[in-house]
């Protein structure tokens, strides 16, 4: 059985990078260190160009995650759907090399007769819901992200509602980007509390360049840093220090 943590950055954006590094680079190295990129970007009115659109599947492509291009009256649900199906996948693939193992190298799920693949798909679901997860939410608030900042707001709650729901556990983090100082600015550091969410967003100011890039470098570091804290304590002390984040 699969006792590891599922980690995913989830960016929401309404347009392309153009500041620091090549976003699409950077999450390629997350995708190397064990971290899923998944993409939303949010148009309004039909208008998301096509090079914002490309860049969007491409950040996701090199993250081993998921685009999705959305209005932003149908945010809350497409958060929830592709933060579900990159877990989806995580495991699948995590199931995939076990079956390989256990198989030989060129059995997957998809040579499996159709009973044994849903045998395989219970497991996957399984551990869908038990798995630990971790999100760290990137939020694009350069300036034309304004007027869509409070239907983000409701996505994230939604998610985290929904996230909530299942047994395994859960931690969040909220960067936007560019904060009032940095390239990047963290809303909220790790923690497994719900009502946490509810104050990120009076945080919040709208305005400037868009440096996805350096926001995802940002990112890596936040799970880099939460990985090396966790590492110092023993077994023991961990819910304790998971309450005092």
């Amino acid at each position: 059985m699969y006792t590891g943590k599922i980690r995913q950055i989830l960016l929401i954006t309404d347009g392309c990078s153009n500041q620091g590094e090549n976003p699409i680079a950077m999450a390629a190295l997350a995708k190397e260190e064990g971290i899923t990129v998944n993409v939303i970007g949010v148009m309004e009115q039909d208008v998301i160009d096509e090079k914002g659109m490309k860049e969007i599947e491409n950040i996701a492509m090199s993250g081993g995650g998921v685009s999705q291009i959305v209005y932003a009256q149908q945010l809350s649900q497409t958060v929830q759907m592709v933060t579900q199906k990159a877990m989806t996948q995580t495991i699948q693939g995590v199931v995939n090399k076990e079956l390989q193992q256990i198989l030989g190298r060129f059995q997957t799920m998809e040579d499996l007769p159709p009973e044994k693949r849903g045998e395989v798909m219970e497991v996957v679901d399984e551990l869908g819901e038990t798995v630990e997860l971790e999100v760290l939410i990137l939020v694009d608030s350069s300036a034309s992200m304004k007027q869509k900042l409070p239907t983000v707001k409701e996505a994230i709650l939604d998610l985290s509602l929904s996230l909530n729901a299942r047994i395994g556990e859960n931690y969040f983090s909220v960067f936007a980007f560019p904060g009032k100082k940095n390239d990047v600015e963290m809303l909220l550091d790790w923690t497994p509390k719900l009502q946490s969410l509810t104050s990120v967003f009076s945080q919040l100011t709208t305005g400037g360049i868009t440096p996805t890039g350096p926001a995802i470098r940002a990112a890596l570091s936040s799970f880099n840093k939460k990985r090396s804290l966790r590492s110092l304590i023993s077994r023991d002390d961990e819910s304790f220090f998971e309450e005092s984040m």
